[in-house]
C-alpha cells in the first residue's frame, strides 16, 4: 500500500535561489566576483560556440547566400539583446528585487505574494510555472553545451573527417563522466571554476579582438540601426532568426538566482569585465564571417545541393565562426578549453536544478526527498541522487535523440523565454505593490521586456515541431506533478482538521488518564491544535503516555533563512505538555535535534537518550470521491510511495523515532 508523507509540517510560502557551487560570503569581495565568474556566467559564457552559428545559418537557410549587411544585423540584434536583456532587465532591475538577499524565479514569486498579501492561484501558477522551465534549462544545457563544445574537434584540420563519428560517443563520456562525480560534491572542483572561466573569457575576447583588428568596419554593429533595419528587411524571417539569437542570453537567469551566494555586487561587477568579453568575440565571429563571406556561400551551396541530390530536407552545414577564427594550432587547445567551459556551465545548472528541488520540496511542491550535504562550510553544497540520476538520463536521451547542438538548439530557447517572461509578469507585482510605484508606471517598466520576451517567445514557438515540444512537454509535466502534489496534500490536510482537538483530547485523559511511564514523547504534526494520528493510535494500542509530551510543528518562512529569535518557540499547554514550534528559512535544512537542542535555552528539558519521536504514516487508497479524478490519485500515490521518510528528512535519530500509520482515502 503506497505511504503518504508522515504527518509532519508542510511549508507554506517560498522561494529559492539556484543552489550553484561555491558562494563563500566571507571569502572577500574579489574572492566573491571571481567565484561569481565561474557559477553565474558559465552558461551565458558558452553561448558564444552556437548563438552566432545558429543565428546566421538561419539567415542563409531562409535567403540562400549571406550578404554582409545580414552579418551587421545578426550581430547588432546580440549585441542589443544582451544590452536589454541581460544589463537592463537582470543587472539593473531584477537584481534589485532580492528576497532578504536571496533570488530566483520562486523568490521572486515569494516577494510578489508579500506584496499582495496573499497566494493567489494565478501568481502561483506563473511562480510554479517559471520553476518548471527550469528543468527543461536544466536537461538542455548539458547537452548542447558539451556536444557544442566537442564538436569543434571537426574544425582541428588533423581531425577533421575522421572524428566525426567519435563526436557522439565522446560528449557522451563527459556527460556520464560529469554527472558520476555529482555525489562527491563540487566543492573542490567549484575552486576551479572562477580561473578557469577567467582564462575562458579572456581567451574570448582576445579572439574577437584579433578579428576586429583586421576589420574595424563591424563595430558599426553596435548600432541599433542596423538591429532594426535587420528586422524590416527580412520581416517572417526575423521571428525565426531571433529564436537563435536569443541562446546569446540564456543563462541571464543565474545572475538573479545565485545572488544569494555572493550578492548583487560581485555578480554586477563580474558583468562589467564579462559584457566587453562578450561584445569582442561576436564582434570578431562577425568580422572573420565578412572576411570569408564568398567561401562561406560557396560551401554552402554545395551543402545544399548536396542535400537536395539525395531528398534531405534540412541542410548539413558545419561551419563553426568560433573556432575557426583561431589559427590552427590553437583549435585543440581551445576545443579542450571549450569542453572545460561547458562542464562549469552545465555543472552550474545541474547544481542549480537540485537547490530548485530542495526548495519545492520545503514548500510542499514536490514530496520528499534524500538531500545530502556535501560541504560543511558552503550552503550551495547539496546532492539529490534521485534528481541527478533523472537528469542524467534526459539528458542522455536527449544528446541521442537529436545528435548535434544545431537540432538541439531549436529546443533550447523555449524554456529560457518562458522562465523569463514569467519572471517579468512577477516583476510587475512586485513594482506595483512592494515598491509601491502607480500601476501605469510600473506597467511603463515592464512593457518592453514583456514585449521583447513574447517576441523571442513566438520565434522559438516557431520550432516546436522540430524539438521545441520537449521543452514544454517536460514543463507541462512538472506542472501536474506539483499540482497533484500540492492538491493531494492539501486534501489530506483536511482530513486532518477532522480529526480530534487537543484540547477536547487531554480534556477527556483528565477524566480518565492513561498509565505514564518515564521520559519525553516528542509528536510531529502540520497543526497543533490537531491531536496527531500517532499519539491517537499511541493511547489506542499502547494505553500509555510519557511524563512529557511535546506538540511539535516545523515552519518554513517565505524568507532565505529564520532569525535566531524567532527559531524556537516554546507554548506550555498543560503542566506535562509543550507545544514547541521551529521556524526555518527556505534556503535552510530542517535538522530538528539540533533545533531542539537550542530549544533548551528557552527552558525545554530533556534528554535525547530518553525521548522517543513518533511519526503520523498515512497509506493512501485512491477514491472516487476524494475531489481528484483517479488517474490524479494514482500520481499522489505514487510520488507518496517514492518520498523519503520524515525520519532522514527532519534529521531524527532512527533509534528514536516510531512510526505509527493509518489509512485515508484521496
Amino acid at each position: 500500500m503506497a505511504q503518504a508523507p508522515a504527518e509532519a509540517p508542510h511549508p507554506d510560502k517560498s522561494t529559492i535561489a539556484n543552489g550553484a557551487a561555491s558562494g563563500v560570503r566571507h571569502g572577500g569581495f574579489w574572492a566573491l566576483v571571481l567565484g561569481s565568474i565561474g557559477v553565474v556566467y558559465g552558461d551565458i559564457g558558452t553561448s558564444p560556440l552556437y548563438a552566432f552559428k545558429e543565428s546566421i545559418a538561419h539567415v542563409m537557410v531562409g535567403g540562400g547566400a549571406l550578404e554582409s549587411h545580414e552579418v551587421f544585423g545578426v550581430v547588432s540584434l546580440i549585441f542589443w539583446a544582451l544590452m536589454i536583456v541581460v544589463t537592463l532587465k537582470y543587472v539593473i532591475f531584477v537584481m534589485q528585487m532580492d528576497n532578504k538577499g536571496e533570488g530566483g524565479t520562486l523568490s521572486l514569486m515569494a516577494l510578489a505574494q508579500r506584496a499582495l498579501g496573499k497566494r493567489t492561484p494565478l501568481l502561483f501558477l506563473i511562480g510554479i510555472g517559471g520553476a518548471s522551465m527550469f528543468y527543461g534549462d536544466a536537461l538542455i544545457t548539458p547537452a548542447i553545451s558539451v556536444l557544442s563544445a566537442v564538436e569543434g574537434l571537426k574544425a582541428v584540420p588533423s581531425l577533421e573527417g575522421a572524428i566525426d563519428p567519435l563526436i557522439l560517443p565522446i560528449a557522451i563520456g563527459i556527460l556520464v563522466g560529469l554527472f558520476a562525480v555529482q555525489s562527491r560534491g563540487t566543492g573542490v572542483v567549484g575552486r576551479f571554476f572562477g580561473p578557469i572561466t577567467v582564462v575562458w573569457f579572456f581567451t574570448m575576447g582576445a579572439l574577437g579582438a584579433s578579428q576586429l583588428m583586421r576589420d574595424p568596419a563591424i563595430l558599426q554593429a553596435l548600432s541599433p540601426v542596423y538591429a532594426v533595419n535587420f528586422m524590416i528587411d527580412h520581416r517572417f524571417m526575423t521571428f525565426v532568426v531571433l529564436g537563435s539569437v536569443f541562446l546569446a542570453v540564456t543563462g541571464a537567469e543565474a545572475l538573479y538566482a545565485d545572488m544569494g551566494h555572493f550578492g548583487r555586487k560581485p555578480i554586477r561587477v563580474a558583468w562589467a569585465g564579462i559584457l566587453p568579453a562578450l561584445t569582442l568575440n561576436y564582434l570578431g565571429q562577425g568580422a572573420f564571417v565578412l572576411s570569408r563571406l564568398d567561401s562561406i556561400n560557396e560551401e554552402y551551396a554545395v551543402a545544399s545541393a548536396a542535400a537536395r541530390a539525395v531528398g534531405a530536407e534540412h541542410v548539413t552545414f558545419d561551419f563553426s565562426p568560433f573556432f575557426e577564427m583561431a589559427p590552427d594550432v590553437m583549435r585543440l587547445p581551445l576545443v579542450i578549453l571549450a569542453t572545460a567551459a561547458t562542464v562549469i556551465a552545465s555543472q552550474a545548472v545541474i547544481s542549480g536544478a537540485f537547490s530548485l528541488t530542495q526548495q519545492a520540496i520545503q514548500l510542499g511542491l514536490l514530496p520528499r526527498m534524500e538531500i545530502r550535504r556535501t560541504s560543511e562550510t558552503q550552503a550551495g553544497q547539496i546532492y539529490l541522487p534521485m534528481i541527478n540520476w533523472m537528469l542524467l538520463a534526459g539528458v542522455l536521451v536527449l544528446t541521442l535523440a537529436f545528435g548535434s547542438s544545431t537540432r538541439l538548439a531549436a529546443a533550447y530557447g523555449i524554456s529560457i523565454t518562458g522562465e523569463m517572461l514569467m519572471s517579468t509578469c512577477m516583476m510587475f507585482i512586485v513594482i506595483w505593490k512592494l515598491w509601491k510605484r502607480p500601476a501605469w508606471l510600473s506597467a511603463l517598466i515592464v512593457m518592453p521586456f514583456v514585449l521583447i520576451e513574447l517576441v523571442f517567445l513566438s520565434s522559438n514557438l516557431q520550432r516546436v515541431m522540430q524539438g521545441g515540444f520537449v521543452p514544454l512537454a517536460l514543463a507541462a509535466g512538472l506542472l501536474i506533478v506539483f499540482w497533484t502534489w500540492v492538491r493531494g496534500t492539501r486534501i489530506l490536510a483536511d482530513t486532518v482538521r477532522r480529526d480530534e482537538p487537543v484540547a477536547k483530547l487531554f480534556e477527556t485523559l483528565s477524566h480518565h488518564p492513561p498509565h505514564r511511564v518515564r521520559g519525553t514523547s516528542i509528536f510531529l504534526t502540520s497543526d497543533p491544535d490537531i491531536a496527531p494520528a500517532a499519539l491517537m493510535h499511541n493511547l489506542k494500542h499502547n494505553q500509555v503516555l510519557h511524563e512529557q509530551i511535546i506538540l511539535l510543528t516545523v515552519k518554513t518562512l517565505n524568507t532565505p533563512r529564520a532569525r535566531e529569535s524567532e527559531r524556537v518557540r516554546v507554548e506550555d499547554f498543560l503542566p506535562d505538555v509543550k507545544r514547541v514550534t521551529l521556524t526555518f528559512g527556505f534556503m535552510e535544512t530542517p535538522n530538528v535535534v539540533k533545533a531542539l537542542t537550542e530549544a533548551r535555552k528557552h527552558g525545554l528539558k530533556f534528554d535525547i537518550m530518553k525521548t522517543s519521536f513518533f511519526l503520523s504514516r498515512r497509506s493512501v487508497v485512491p477514491s472516487e470521491q476524494s475531489g481528484m479524478p483517479l488517474w490524479q490519485d494514482h500520481l499522489f500515490i505514487f510520488l507518496a510511495r517514492n518520498a523519503t521518510n520524515a525520519t532522514d528528512f527532519f534529521h531524527i535519530p532512527s533509534g528514536r523515532a516510531v512510526e505509527l500509520g493509518n489509512q485515508v482515502m484521496v
